[in-house]
């Protein structure tokens, strides 16, 4: 398989995952293509750095919970 395929099936699976969780996503896909804050459907970092693997893009907070202690939700 393609290094261009298994990084859109990570996406899909990542993306599906977070959504599907009870607590909003901390993390947030960004570069050229995404923008800021970007896609924000990443509820860890390992998650959004197998999508943004071999792409120009990184991984950063959300900015929704950039300011707020660990362990708390909105």
């Amino acid at each position: 398989m393609s290094h261009r395929v298994i990084r859109a099936i990570l996406f899909i699976l990542c993306t599906v995952g977070a959504s599907s969780g009870a607590h909003a996503a901390r993390y947030c896909l960004q570069g050229d293509r995404w923008g800021y804050p970007g896609n924000c459907a990443f509820s860890t970092r390992d998650q959004c750095r197998a999508s943004a693997s071999g792409t120009r893009a990184h991984c950063g907070i959300n900015p929704r919970y950039a300011n707020q202690p660990r362990g708390q939700s909105r």
